[in-house]
């Protein structure tokens, strides 16, 4: 695996991290519920116009999960997301988790869950995103925290 990601063709429309911390020597991620509450999911938005891709995962993350970090330098990756009749590209950003907040603005319809690998990999249903989880255990594997 090459260390810099090939950006796709197009726009970017939305902005995902993915939040980890490490916790008595374990490495755990920072999943939330769908704003349906149905399904497992990491943080995501729509990029807004003048916003930065990175501005938008460390947003998202916070307003989400009540997260607050660092992203690593380069995205993990990128996938296709079908939203509103349309294709949507999606910039994946691994954030190391600095401080968690108590509250949050979306606390009342989002649970936010930490877990290690196997454990998200069983809770998340949808197969991009196990994607996106395996590229972030290969990048943290590689460049341990």
């Amino acid at each position: 695996m090459s260390t810099t990601v090939e950006w796709p063709e197009g726009p970017i429309h939305q902005a995902s991290a993915i939040p980890f911390r490490c916790h008595e020597g374990t490495v755990q991620f920072c999943l939330i519920t769908s704003s349906s509450g149905r399904r497992w999911v990491f943080p995501k938005g729509l990029i807004d116009p003048g916003d930065t891709y990175q501005e938008t995962a460390l947003n998202e993350a916070h307003e989400e999960a009540g997260l607050r970090g660092v992203l690593s330098d380069e995205p993990l990756g990128f996938y296709v997301h079908h939203k509103w009749g349309t294709d949507l590209t999606v910039v994946v950003m691994l954030m190391e988790v600095t401080e968690v907040d108590d509250h949050w603005l979306e606390e009342d319809f989002r649970t936010r869950r930490w877990a290690p690998a196997d454990e998200a990999r069983r809770l998340l249903t949808v197969p991009r995103l196990h994607e996106a989880l395996n590229w972030a255990v290969v990048r943290l594997g590689r460049h341990a925290p």
